[in-house]
């Protein structure tokens, strides 16, 4: 996966960032504090470091689509091996 290397809204650059911040966070410490630490205090920022695929993934195992989304395709499944 290729890290954020500048801000998507203000330009800002963030990829020498990338490393710490995804090995402090892996380690256990709150990206609350190791973005605060490392500098990065703009929102915009923030948000660009947070939403990587890494946590995109993590947030998604949560989203109600999801279940949505599969209760659809077992039922379409379950109406056409019925047709058969």
């Amino acid at each position: 996966m290729l890290p954020p290397i500048r801000c998507f809204t203000c330009g800002a650059p963030l990829g020498h960032l990338w490393e710490e911040f995804k090995g402090r966070t892996s380690s256990g410490e709150s990206a609350e504090e190791v973005l605060s630490s490392l500098g990065v205090y703009r929102y915009c920022c923030r948000r660009t470091l947070l939403t990587t695929l890494t946590y995109v993934e993590e947030i998604a195992k949560y989203s109600i689509y999801k279940r949505y989304r599969e209760k659809v395709i077992r039922k379409y499944y379950l109406e056409h091996e019925e047709g058969a």
